[in-house]
């Protein structure tokens, strides 16, 4: 959809409102030229997470651990 700046100024809130809910694109045309509104689209949970390190080695080993000498009385 195209718009004037005019008439984007009148129903900013609405037009944006569309573009979010629609994912369309939105051109506005000022002095000759366009500028496109787009929805960004939002970054997940999974792909914020930073890389941790992990366990080196066979993780079997951690389960047969004998801790009974660090727990005394």
């Amino acid at each position: 959809m195209t718009v004037s700046s005019t008439k984007l100024r009148e129903n900013v809130y609405a037009l944006l409102d569309e573009v979010l809910k629609t994912g369309n694109p939105l051109e506005v045309e000022r002095k000759g030229r366009k500028l496109l509104i787009i929805p960004q689209k939002p970054i997940s949970k999974l792909e914020r997470l930073t890389t941790r390190p992990s366990i080196k080695g066979d993780p079997e080993d951690l389960v047969h651990l004998d801790w009974s000498e660090e727990w005394k009385p």
